[in-house]
């Protein structure tokens, strides 16, 4: 894959499946270079196979399809070019789409009531004189912010209390025939500060559960609970009342129970992060206490299906499991789960209606193609992949075990060029640390290959996907246990031949750039290391990040001697390194790439720091297309700079 093979990349979202079982529908996100932006369509796919998938839509970027129970009507949001998603409702047998809203700053997802004829869906409410809400007024002329709590912003929202997210509910038309016709104005169930997400109705339309953090010590934890409300806003009740992070509710067809997602326990505090995996749970519709469907010790969603899917008296859930995300069926009634999808792939999405399941199935050589289950049968419906695959650059993982030195098994993946090498090896670090690397489509790892690196990747103590100990190992020890695995995996895959072992570099992003610093303190036999979006300094991290104002106490401990031994600026070494950042990143500010970029010059370490304009954390996966490919493109300039694929000639 070469940097301009982007505009190639086809992603599927989350399918929706007509009631009947024989349609589904799916957004397709592209970059698309002329606008230095993305473009979302929605495709139509009949569930047997029988014709290909067709566009539905035209519009920019069309997401969040979802069918109404009575099959008639397909709301999604619609995005127009320089505005914000609003919902859209199109008639499922032809016909012109009708938009229903016009917030400010965009709708949600919408979700149908059970008589096909209101949505529901959450906004985010500007304060007055805020967020474009007075024009012509220079922001910097607003008025001062005053914060009173720990969790003020957040990373793609900015700061909280001046734009709450608020459930609201739109009824249908009564007659689309009339275009000119306004449609009914959408009414605000919800008040206050405190957000709302993840709004779904009860099956006979008389209330409404939403995800809130309502409680005593709201904005000092993470807990959310799971709250009900009828459609005019009256009778609003909390429905959990525990220490954990409720998402995605979806109440049983009987209406007696809520199933949703969730963290059980984020500790006594209500801040513990560590290992923490969310799970499919159960709730009386009443309130009660959250059982857990799956155990969190052992399982871990992994899909990113934005609801909870219920289906034939079980709830179907994406486990991540050794690098995949496996398709489960769960029964709420406590019997086994049965794996639907398993192997070598990463499911991303779930739709499911009319006695049929369809998956958003990732591989190592497509980001995503939709797949039909139907009485024990499977069908591939989709070939979305097929034109970057046509190019001939994508490269096959090949799976590998390894030993740490305490006898801790590590496994992991190499991605090697075509010939016989030896071949510039790449050790690449995945974020976290409590996630994986896996069976998808990695783009950052193609494009390396495609260049004649080898790509090395593993899952060492403190990812997920091999159970919460295996998490856990890494409290208070990143540069340690870490550290162990993946220069054991590393040892143990350059034996063979066709890799270099004299010629390797190091990278990583978020958490995996934070290991990548603290290895070139631990050992200089990387010829370079990339450091991107990550934690460098503890201490200004603490108070400068979105997250830092708890992550950093519970992924890394409070003793002085413990963090700085856990500091990339206390322990970074020699090695050449280019830090990459985004001057809007939240997450990890660019404050932190500085301090470590500083440090490095001052020694005279051969140091760089690449930082790109109005991008945020997520810069490698939804930058700008044009700054995409400029990363790309300066990863590749750095490598041959420091680890050139074809080395010197010794002409002694």
């Amino acid at each position: 894959m070469r940097p301009s093979d982007l505009a190639l990349l086809r992603t599927p979202g989350t399918a929706t499946v007509s009631p009947d079982g024989r349609i589904a529908v799916v957004a397709v996100r592209w970059p698309d270079p002329g606008t230095d932006g993305y473009r979302s369509q929605l495709w139509a796919v009949p569930t047997d196979g029988s014709a290909p998938a067709r566009p539905l839509t035209t519009g920019r970027h069309d997401t969040h399809p979802s069918f109404s129970p009575d099959g008639r009507w397909l709301a999604y949001l619609g995005t127009e070019p320089g505005g914000s998603p609003q919902v859209v409702v199109l008639p499922a047998a032809g016909g012109a789409p009708r938009r229903l809203t016009d917030h400010p700053l965009g709708a949600g997802a919408p979700a149908w009531a059970p008589d096909s004829r209101r949505l529901a869906y959450v906004a985010r409410v500007p304060e007055p004189g805020r967020c474009g809400t007075a024009p012509g007024l220079d922001p910097a002329a607003a008025p001062p912010r005053l914060i009173t709590t720990l969790a003020y912003r957040r990373e793609g929202v900015g700061y909280l209390h001046e734009r709450p997210a608020q459930v609201f509910v739109v009824a249908l038309p009564a007659d689309f025939a009339d275009d000119a016709a306004p449609p009914p104005a959408p009414v605000q169930v919800t008040t206050g500060t405190a957000d709302c997400a993840d709004v779904a109705w009860r099956p006979d339309g008389e209330e409404l559960a939403f995800v809130s953090a309502r409680h005593d010590r709201a904005g000092r934890d993470l807990v959310r609970d799971v709250h009900a409300v009828h459609p005019d806003g009256t009778g609003l009740r909390r429905v959990t009342d525990g220490r954990g992070d409720c998402s995605l509710p979806a109440w049983t067809p009987d209406g007696a129970s809520i199933v949703l997602t969730a963290i059980p326990d984020l500790g006594p505090e209500g801040v513990d992060v560590v290992a923490r995996a969310a799970v499919p749970c159960r709730v009386p519709a009443q309130g009660g206490p959250l059982t857990e469907l799956l155990d969190p010790e052992r399982h871990a969603r992994g899909d990113a299906t934005p609801a909870t899917v219920l289906a034939d008296g079980a709830v179907l859930v994406g486990d991540q499991r050794r690098g995949s995300v496996e398709l489960l069926r769960v029964p709420l009634d406590g019997g086994v789960p049965e794996t639907l999808v398993g192997g070598s792939f990463a499911v991303r999405g779930i739709g499911a209606a009319g006695g049929v399941v369809v998956a958003t199935v990732a591989h190592d050589r497509s980001a995503g193609e939709l797949l039909a289950l139907r009485d024990g049968g499977r069908r591939l419906l989709t070939g979305f992949g097929r034109e970057l695959g046509a190019t001939g650059r994508l490269h096959r993982m090949h799976e590998r075990d390894a030993e740490s030195p305490d006898g801790y098994p590590v496994h992991g993946w190499v991605t090697a060029p075509p010939g016989e090498g030896p071949h510039p090896v790449l050790l690449v670090l995945h974020d976290g640390p409590f996630r994986q690397h896996g069976w998808a489509l990695h783009e950052d790892t193609q494009v390396l290959v495609s260049a004649g690196y080898a790509v090395v990747r593993c899952n060492p103590r403190g990812s997920s996907g091999y159970g919460a100990a295996h998490g856990r190992a890494l409290r208070g020890a990143w540069g340690g246990p870490d550290a162990d695995d993946v220069l054991a995996f590393l040892d143990a895959v350059l034996v063979d031949p066709a890799l270099d072992a004299r010629r390797v570099g190091v990278m990583g992003g978020g958490y995996g750039g934070s290991l990548a610093a603290l290895l070139t303190g631990r050992t200089d036999r990387f010829s370079a290391a990339v450091v991107e979006r990550a934690l460098t300094d503890p201490g200004s991290f603490t108070g400068s990040s979105d997250a830092g104002w708890y992550l950093v106490d519970a992924h890394l401990g409070t003793d002085p001697e413990q963090l700085r031994a856990q500091s990339p600026v206390a322990r970074a070494g020699r090695t050449p390194t280019l830090l990459v950042a985004a001057e809007e990143d939240l997450r990890t500010p660019l404050e932190q790439a500085q301090r470590l970029h500083v440090d490095l010059v001052r020694r005279g370490v051969p140091a760089e720091l690449l930082v790109f304009p109005g991008e945020g954390h997520d810069l490698p996966a939804d930058g700008r297309p044009r700054h995409r490919v400029a990363r790309w493109e300066h990863l590749l300039r750095w490598w041959e700079r420091w680890l050139p694929v074809a080395p010197p000639v010794d002409r002694r």
